[in-house]
């Protein structure tokens, strides 16, 4: 629900548009209005759950959601809609840590991997799905139904786990560090929103150098309050664990790959080949397939081949994959799409589970909410910024390319843009090699076991 709902309206703006007469700096906060609550409440939201209880967090994350896609498929005007979209990005803040912290608090040895191996397996294919979904339920029912789908869902998840999950004893009084949760919550919806506006402004746009310098300084501000205060939002020892870095800024480069590489995506099949957007949803299904599989695959593989190499293998994949997308152009035709994005989608599929399983090594149940946050952040934030990266790579390589054909000179762009993608799957091999060879087992280890 909660990825599939950062890309599923993408497909439906044109319709919301014309349904409710929205102009079209209105129209982008149908999208930025969900992502800036999301990522800027996601850490608040992961260490409450630790303060208060992971499932009385996500309950309420999920009433929130449900009533909020409730409100916002039956808005007749543009401002109910954007509120109903933000009211949704508070849910999601909830229910994305919650979700992932719940199971490792809750699962351990077999069970465990089999649950994270689930887990990213959903997260991995959503991504896919969201412009699946989005193209199918446009055409076939109305924008509307691209939000009130989540009402029956939402209420059958609260009742599932008002029905399975116990209520957990609260770990004493522990006050939440206030100054540390404002300064990071607008921080990082300071730059989230920064980052959102890029697409129609640019990087040199007053409105973004603007907000970016705030939330740099924010995040400086919070930085100072962590280290005085006795009881921080983000202990920062946690950051000083290599296992944690190494984990989260793997997970930050593959979100960063994973966003734009559908867009641009979507843009080819759309723009390039003339494909509807239900064409272009159906044309994405394998790779959802193979996003899946994967996924469900490294349960498996983690344990025989260990964490460095099923990350180097996977880096490795997406960018042979990737410079092989990278070639294409007005006349290649589906075909020349679908090898390398398999390729590219098998070894994105089997990054996941293997870096949380490491992000998540060696964290006590307290902070449990807290691993799930940072990597939600980091996989959330990245995507954010290497989308509105890699647009502007593409914008400018459009914009000087020498080919006197309109189309010739935008898929010029695109290839620009996945090959700097490319790029960053090759650090992600790199990073792989600084992954510790920790003595802790890992989960669905035999030891673990």
């Amino acid at each position: 629900m909660v990825v599939l709902d950062g890309l599923v309206v993408n497909v439906a703006l044109p319709q919301i548009r014309l349904d409710l007469d929205m102009t079209a700096s209105a129209l982008q906060w149908v999208v930025n209005g969900y992502l800036v609550t999301f990522g800027g409440l996601l850490l608040l939201a992961a260490r409450a759950a630790d303060l208060i209880g992971h499932r009385r967090i996500f309950l309420g994350g999920i009433a929130v959601f449900t009533l909020a896609s409730l409100a916002g498929g039956l808005a007749h005007d543009p401002t109910t809609l954007i509120a109903a979209r933000v009211l949704q990005g508070v849910g999601a803040a909830a229910l994305a840590p919650g979700s992932l912290s719940l199971l490792t608090a809750t699962h351990t040895g077999e069970h465990r991997a089999r649950a994270l191996a689930i887990w990213s397996a959903t997260s991995s294919a959503a991504g896919a799905l969201g412009l699946v979904l989005g193209g199918v339920v446009t055409d076939l029912l109305g924008w509307r139904w691209v939000l009130l789908i989540n009402v029956p869902i939402g209420v059958l998840l609260w009742l599932l786990t008002a029905m399975t999950l116990t209520t957990e004893q609260v770990r004493g009084k522990q006050a939440l560090d206030v100054p540390g949760a404002v300064t990071i919550t607008l921080g990082v919806g300071v730059l989230t929103y920064a980052i959102s506006q890029t697409g129609s402004l640019g990087w040199t746009s007053s409105h973004v150098i603007g907000p970016l310098i705030a939330a740099i300084a924010l995040l400086g501000l919070f930085a100072l309050t962590e280290q005085r205060s006795p009881q921080p939002l983000v202990p920062l020892p946690i950051l000083r664990r290599r296992n944690i870095v190494v984990a989260n800024t793997i997970i930050a480069g593959l979100g960063a790959i994973m966003t734009a590489t559908m867009y641009f995506l979507s843009l080819y099949l759309q723009q390039i080949l003339g494909n509807s957007p239900l064409r272009t949803g159906l044309a994405l299904v394998p790779m959802s397939i193979v996003l899946t599989g994967g996924a469900l695959a490294s349960k498996s593989l983690l344990p025989r081949i260990g964490i460095r190499r099923l990350i180097a293998a996977g880096g490795i994949l997406m960018t042979c994959g990737l410079a092989w997308l990278a070639t294409i152009t007005p006349h290649s035709g589906y075909l020349h799409i679908l090898g390398p994005t398999l390729v590219w989608a098998a070894g994105a599929s089997i990054v996941l589970m293997p870096c949380v399983a490491l992000a998540t090594t060696g964290i006590d149940a307290e902070h449990a909410g807290l691993a799930s946050g940072l990597i939600n952040t980091a996989r959330t934030i990245s995507g954010a910024i290497g989308l509105a990266v890699l647009a502007t790579i593409a914008s400018t390589v459009t914009t000087h390319s020498t080919a006197t054909d309109a189309l010739q000179r935008t898929a010029h762009g695109y290839s620009a843009a996945i090959v700097a993608a490319a790029i960053i799957a090759g650090l992600v091999t790199v990073l792989a090699v600084l992954a510790p060879a920790t003595s802790t087992p890992i989960p669905g280890s035999k030891r673990d076991a």
